[in-house]
């Protein structure tokens, strides 16, 4: 399982990051941060490739992706 995780306290709303997402599955919140920008959210974790290029081309570097391990060893 991939998680997305994104700081939204620091996402200035630019949309790069909708603009290049392979699976089409970031989006404009309706959320507002202290800035007063529209925050960004994943609308399908599963649905995410780990391709990294919402963090590429972030300028704010509000992502972080992370691998989640199944629980079984």
């Amino acid at each position: 399982m991939i998680k997305v995780l994104i700081n939204g306290e620091k996402c200035k709303g630019c949309g790069l990051c909708i603009q290049v997402c392979p699976k089409k599955i970031l989006r404009f919140s309706d959320n507002i941060n202290s800035m007063g920008y529209s925050i960004i959210m994943c609308t399908d974790q599963d649905a995410c490739i780990l391709c990294k290029s919402c963090a590429l081309v972030c300028p704010d570097v509000v992502f972080t992706l992370q691998k989640q391990d199944s629980g079984g060893k």
